[in-house]
């Protein structure tokens, strides 16, 4: 008995080593292919299925492979023990039943890595992986969330244009590369302390044929074929491989031959830590991919997926919703996302569209997830007026508030927003306060702390910051065509008092301040000319998903460029990490000043420094110091951490700008 625990013990100490993390108790997966000393052990839930095989394949191009019927549990859980097998063998399950196609040969919904082709079907195989990585000691980064400070990114934009100098360009490999412009080069130089990547989990890459028809579709939307942000997801543990070192978009080929996009991510996310910048993975867990041969459909698709009284799929938007109020479909969320955690590191999760998961559901996500780090990031998409209730519940939210409050309307250009000089209609004064000191409840907001409250002026959905900015204001039009995109970013001096206006407001207020990649240069999004027909070449693009091509990829001439506005957000962000009056004050340490000005804010935060903010396009704001001597370290295009000068007394705040003042 002695021997028996002494074992037990050991495999559990070794785990952690493996994983460098303590692993929370009952972190097994249910279900999956799990190695053992002489062989691999498979399970499969498929409860509706009469039948089911295990089919082992010798290269990804077999249709067809060597098959071992599975036995079946009471509870509808299928096992094969396949001996002598190892590391590198490819499967898949025939499955057959009244749910079943059994022409269809699926990959393991819990697949580790899946090999994939470049088809609309994105034709699977599932990979068994060696385990085990060094990680030389690192764990999450568990930053305070009021100390965060994130950067929304997409990793292939990041390094593949040609000016990013990375060799291994458009990948994995190619973010952490040194002696770059972009990638982690530049995320450190910015000064930001989290990154949040759009999806990383294996999705379906290529959409349907364009003006074809196909199984009864035709693509009459995406003449590009491709969906490029990732938000039709197929495994929920798999890393996407085409961001690999041998990823490849050619029609046919195969991605993710030997899973070495597992290790070149987990390099990823240990070089990130290793630079103090926690990694957040953006996650959909209400939908999965729309037209592939996706395991949970042909699985069992009334075990796993909202269906209307025909057996139709339910969608919100993309073809089909999970039912995540199901404990299978829970289990299979839970799980993946504790996966990532233990075995990925990664620190935290954005939850695309959260206001689709119910509050139960939500509420035990958040629950199951800090039982493995109690300080892991969470947050969301709460729309549909739900932030104040996920608030409640401890998650942290995308604040739109704080969003239309400074840039006006999303859609309706007509009704602007305080940058513009402006209040959209039933908003005033008192607005630009709430944002300001977090967005709190029984302050006109919706969160019980800043910490909630995720402050942005542009994600990757719409038109970007400085676009919006653009046509807002008339310098631009929507169906205006851009010949040069540098010269389209040439900031007019409007233009550049709006973007460092709107960056110290988003960088110097409560709450969790996020940055949209390009945002800090007032990038464009121009639809590119390519080889597709596409008539809308040359016109800004309000929703470039689907577009891998210079659209999206990150032109660092770009930042050359607006160098001054890069600085300007690099310096921000250095006051914002050097004092804490700017992360961590109550509602109670802000005392604001009666100023006889309809778009001029200021205020003092604990009595030792004070902020000024001038709305007014056209008006000088001339307001007085508190008593005493003051030093300035912000104004309309600078920020000087040693101070810009010392004034006492009346100040004048030029129009369309902030500044911030210290007690000396």
């Amino acid at each position: 008995m002695k021997i028996k625990i002494a074992v037990i013990i050991l495999l559990f100490l070794v785990s952690g080593m493996l994983t460098c993390v303590q692993p929370a108790p009952n972190l097994s997966l249910s279900y999956g292919a799990f190695l053992r000393p002489d062989g691999i052990e498979f399970r499969l839930l498929a409860p509706s299925s009469k039948r089911v095989q295990l089919v082992i394949f010798s290269s990804p191009a077999d249709e067809s492979g060597n098959e071992y019927p599975m036995d079946r549990s009471e509870s509808g859980v299928w096992s094969y023990f396949l001996k002598d097998a190892g590391p590198g063998t490819l499967y898949g399950y025939r499955l057959e039943g009244p749910l079943n196609d059994s022409t269809i040969i699926v990959a393991d919904p819990y697949s580790k890595a899946a090999v994939t082709q470049n088809t609309w079907r994105h034709i699977a195989k599932s990979l068994v992986m060696e385990p085990g990585f060094d990680w030389q000691g690192d764990t999450w980064q568990n930053i305070d969330p009021k100390d965060l400070i994130i950067y929304e990114a997409h990793l292939r934009d990041m390094t593949i244009h040609p000016s990013s100098k990375a060799k291994s360009a458009g990948s994995y490999a190619g973010f952490i590369e040194e002696n770059q412009r972009g990638g982690i080069a530049h995320l450190k130089n910015l000064g930001v302390n989290a990154v949040q990547f759009l999806p990383l989990w294996d999705f379906a890459n290529v959409e349907i044929p364009y003006q074809e028809e196909a199984a009864g579709m035709v693509n009459t939307w995406n003449p590009y074929e491709r969906n490029h942000w990732g938000y039709m997801p197929t495994f929920y543990m798999a890393p996407e491989s085409y961001y690999a070192s041998d990823g490849s978009a050619v029609p046919g080929e195969w991605n993710g031959r030997d899973g070495r996009a597992v290790r070149e991510l987990k390099e990823v996310v240990r070089e990130l830590h290793r630079n103090n910048i926690a990694v957040i993975m953006d996650v959909v867990v209400n939908h999965v991919s729309n037209y592939d041969w996706h395991p949970l459909k042909y699985i069992d698709r009334e075990l796993y997926f909202k269906l209307d009284s025909e057996g139709n799929f339910l969608s919100q938007c993309c073809g089909n919703l999970l039912d995540t109020d199901n404990e299978h479909v829970r289990t299979y969320i839970i799980e993946s996302l504790k996966y990532w955690m233990v075995e990925y590191h990664v620190d935290g999760f954005r939850f695309d569209q959260a206001h689709l998961l119910s509050a139960e559901t939500a509420k035990y996500i958040l629950s199951e997830l800090r039982s493995v780090n109690p300080q892991v990031i969470v947050y969301g998409e709460a729309w549909n007026n739900r932030g104040r209730e996920f608030s409640e519940l401890g998650w942290g939210s995308f604040n739109a508030h704080f969003r239309d409050v400074l840039r006006g309307d999303l859609h309706d250009f007509s009704k602007k927003g305080f940058l513009f000089g402006s209040y959209r209609p039933n908003e005033n004064k008192n607005d630009l306060k709430t944002i300001v000191t977090g967005t709190l409840w029984g302050n006109k907001g919706i969160y019980n702390t800043p910490a909630h409250t995720i402050n942005f002026l542009e994600v990757h959905d719409d038109y970007c910051f400085s676009d919006f900015l653009r046509l807002s204001s008339g310098q631009n039009s929507k169906d205006e065509l851009i010949k040069d995109r540098l010269q389209h970013i040439e900031l007019t001096p409007e233009i550049f008092k709006m973007n460092t206006l709107g960056a110290l407001v988003l960088l110097t207020s409560q709450g969790i301040p996020l940055i949209h990649q390009g945002q800090e240069w007032a990038h464009t999004q121009v639809v590119a000319a390519t080889n597709r027909p596409d008539s809308n070449v040359g016109k800004m693009d309000p929703n470039p998903y689907n577009k891998d091509n210079e659209t999206n990829w990150i032109n660092w001439e770009e930042a050359a460029q607006n160098r001054a506005l890069v600085n300007y957000y690099s310096s921000l962000i250095l006051l914002r990490k050097k004092y804490n009056q700017l992360r961590n004050s109550s509602l109670n340490d802000f005392r604001f000043f009666d100023l006889d000005s309809r778009f001029g804010l200021g205020y003092a935060i604990a009595d030792d420094m004070v902020v000024f903010l001038n709305g007014s396009v056209t008006e000088i704001l001339s307001v007085k110091l508190p008593p005493g001597k003051w030093l300035q370290l912000v104004n309309a295009s600078e920020v000087d951490l040693n101070g810009l000068r010392i004034a006492e007394g009346y100040i004048n705040i030029q129009p369309t700008s902030g500044t911030v003042f210290i007690r000396t």
